[in-house]
């Protein structure tokens, strides 16, 4: 079949693949590094707890057959290899059968982290790695050319990841209506960066230019991925050029570079004129069956997005093939953190000798200026600005956090920029506090060299100890 293939984006699939293993290299790392605070056996949401009240066929996953850390430890170490391989282009020296194996691998590994991370994996970035990956399962080797069925089906997650994002800041927040989000949004995202308080201070006119550009981007440029090649190839280098923009004005995990990714399978880059090759006919059937089932599947994501009341970052199913994406449809106008402090004295006091704990991602101390982690995700900073927003929202694990402060639990001290406790002599109290923060002004910066200024409003958690009743506010 002539039609099955483009053997014009052979380079442009090879920058594809070699690119999102990358990602799942940044992901599976993460994973590696974080599990044991946030899901190991002694974790804040334990991942036995989890499987024990939860059936397969909702969470279909590796540790539901078994678990132990030292397991997922090694399912995430394996990830970072199969990665790394995949980098490193192992799948083009391997039989097609072989190199579509490889890469399932990483998706079966990852899916199975998905499924048990809970809160801890409840963002968007992580269906769209799943949904991503399956797809690079059937884009083929060496051995083939590039089918045009798997190309123009990324071409389709990238539209749904930029116009479910537009339509939901256009039914959201009226502020994306009068274009005035970014005079706030900078200040109060999740995870600001190092460059965040230069692009809140950029003049309210430009702001205006950012949120036009952006619903431009969103709401128009995605019709144009799927028009001859010229205008396709020039819709996705704007994409390109929009998300790198947003790599630069903050922290947001692997969500924008995926998303380059994405766009970049949509570039018909320079190719070589090596002889198309013969498609075998086992391919063909596997990649048309494949293709059939997410166009069916795609059924609820588009009739989420004509919906009045689309939702953002969802799963219709377990296996995460086919989902919805979004985000930021509402912009918080005032930044609130929660502040954890612990003390050594014996009877807790408000003029006691409270240390503050500083994380590595999430505003603490005003003079300590924020730093790029993206695409590595710190999972713990990111939900402790939930948590700001509403208790309820960090219910589930505040409290376990708190214990494992309390205890000087070292898989918990490392999720953390700085303990101000020595190992061997942990905190007897434990207290949070909430504060608004605010960027300050140039002024201010020259004079206080303070990037934040904060001000108390109250008590989050009141003074607690081991042997008492950790509460909450």
């Amino acid at each position: 079949m002539d039609w099955f293939t483009a053997p014009d984006y052979w380079t442009s699939r090879l920058v594809f693949q070699r690119a999102l293993a990358g990602v799942y290299l940044v992901a599976f790392l993460t994973a590696a590094l974080q599990f044991r605070a946030l899901l190991g056996e002694r974790g804040m949401l334990p991942i036995p707890r989890f499987v024990a009240r939860t059936p397969f066929r909702r969470a279909p996953s590796l540790f539901q057959l078994h678990y132990s850390d030292r397991f997922f430890a090694g399912c995430a170490w394996a990830g970072c290899a199969v990665s790394a391989a995949l980098l490193a282009g192992l799948d083009s020296r391997l039989p097609l059968g072989a190199a579509m194996a490889l890469w399932l691998v990483p998706w079966v590994l990852y899916l199975s982290i998905v499924n048990v991370g809970q809160t801890w994996y409840g963002f968007g970035w992580e269906s769209l790695l799943l949904e991503v990956g399956f797809l690079a399962v059937f884009l083929g080797n060496d051995e083939v050319a590039p089918p045009f069925l798997a190309l123009f089906l990324l071409r389709w997650i990238l539209f749904r990841v930029e116009f479910g994002a537009g339509l939901i800041k256009m039914r959201g927040d009226e502020c994306w209506r009068k274009l005035t989000c970014l005079d706030h949004h900078h200040e109060t995202q999740p995870m600001p960066g190092p460059l965040s308080w230069f692009f809140h201070h950029l003049p309210r006119p430009l702001h205006r230019v950012e949120v036009a550009a952006s619903h431009v981007t969103q709401l128009v440029v995605p019709f144009l991925l799927f028009a001859p090649r010229p205008i396709a190839a020039a819709a996705a280098s704007l994409m390109i050029v929009t998300q790198l923009w947003l790599v630069l004005s903050g922290n947001f995990s692997w969500l924008n570079w995926i998303t380059i990714v994405l766009a970049l399978s949509a570039l018909p880059f320079p190719t070589d004129t090596r002889p198309t090759p013969g498609t075998p006919l086992w391919y063909e059937v596997v990649v048309l069956t494949v293709a059939a089932l997410l166009v069916t599947l795609s059924y609820q994501p588009v009739r989420n997005m004509v919906s009045r009341r689309q939702i953002m970052n969802r799963s219709f199913d377990p296996l995460h093939l086919v989902n919805t994406y979004g985000a930021f449809g509402s912009v918080s106008r005032i930044r609130y953190e929660v502040v954890v402090e612990g003390t050594a004295d014996d009877v807790p006091r408000e003029d006691s000798d409270w240390r503050e704990y500083e994380f590595k991602g999430k505003p603490g101390d005003p003079r300590h200026w924020p730093r790029q982690f993206a695409p590595y995700h710190l999972r713990l900073d990111w939900m402790m600005w939930f948590a700001a927003l509403s208790p309820a929202y960090a219910g589930s694990w505040f409290g376990a956090l708190v214990e494992r402060l309390l205890e000087n639990d070292r898989a918990t001290l490392k999720l953390l920029r700085r303990s101000p406790f020595p190992p061997d002599a942990p905190p007897r109290y434990l207290r949070a506090r909430l504060f608004r923060y605010r960027y300050t002004s140039w002024r201010e910066l020259r004079e206080t060299g303070a990037c934040w200024e904060r001000t108390y409003v109250r008590e989050y958690l009141p003074p607690t100890r081991l042997t008492g009743e950790v509460q909450r506010s």
